[in-house]
């Protein structure tokens, strides 16, 4: 092959990088290359070369054809004469992400710098489990003044979004985990407009936990071009249950009986 682009020397990876590697690889080296970060002559041009790596080792089918045929095969170059032109690539590959848009959609919309930053928790769907949709919004239409120079300084988070989170007292006397799932606004890569999104969020509820304990989720609000997204947080509160009741630790059974029992 002639010399096309080394994808996984870009990311600084072997060849069998798994794809927990190649995600890793891209943030460190995208967080070095951010041109906001990096002023150096060259870090833009690199910024992009990353994104482009990412697109393809991150996508088993383009990275199939890059293994095989390298960068001329994965952009369209046929392989070299004497195979079938059927088992050589069958399409053509270009480039055309913009890397600013995939960095924000990698770290989901947040801003990496801040000091405060969360990995989003993997959501995955149960296929047939049923949700109970929850809407975070109510403060859609709310804009805080953008701040002119000091960045974003006048941005609020918005105040936190409370559910409760209803068990049962044989899910909390074994543990159990709930699957929520919450429709929450969030900011396309333009900056500007906002499209609706479901996710999935995962709670392990753990034996004994008392009512009132509180789990957040840091800023799975609504996210608008002005704001800070509200944390998400979850109240535990026990279902009634047919005979007992639970007073702290303890199980309580009333029970009325007569002066003679």
């Amino acid at each position: 092959a002639g010399m096309g682009k080394d994808y996984y020397r870009t990311l600084g990876l072997a060849r069998g990088a798994s794809g927990e590697d190649v995600r890793r690889a891209y943030r460190r080296q995208a967080l070095r290359f951010h041109p906001d970060k990096n002023k150096e002559p060259g870090a833009e041009e690199r910024f992009k070369e990353v994104a482009e790596a990412y697109d393809v080792l991150s996508d088993p089918k383009k990275r199939e054809i890059f293994d095989k045929y390298g960068e001329e095969g994965l952009k369209g170059g046929a392989p070299s004469s004497g195979q079938g032109g059927s088992n050589g690539p069958t399409f053509t590959y270009t480039f055309r992400g913009d890397p600013h848009a995939m960095f924000a959609e990698f770290f989901d919309g947040r801003n990496p710098f801040d000091t405060f930053f969360v990995q989003r928790n993997g959501d995955e769907e149960d296929g047939d489990e049923t949700f109970t949709t929850f809407h975070v919004g109510g403060f859609g239409n709310v804009s805080f003044p953008r701040a002119r120079g000091g960045e974003g300084s006048c941005r609020k988070q918005d105040p936190p979004v409370l559910y409760d989170l209803k068990v049962s007292l044989e899910e909390i006397y074994s543990g159990c985990t709930k699957k929520m799932k919450i429709s929450h606004k969030r900011l396309n890569p333009d900056g500007k407009t906002v499209r609706n999104e479901d996710k999935i969020l995962t709670i392990e509820v753990k034996k004994g936990w008392k009512e009132g304990t509180k789990i957040t989720f840091p800023k799975e609000g609504d996210q608008t071009p002005n704001n800070i997204p509200a944390d998400v947080v979850f109240v535990l509160k026990d279902k009634p249950h047919g005979v007992f009741r639970r007073e702290g630790s303890d199980i309580v059974y009333p029970a009325k009986i007569s002066l003679r029992e």
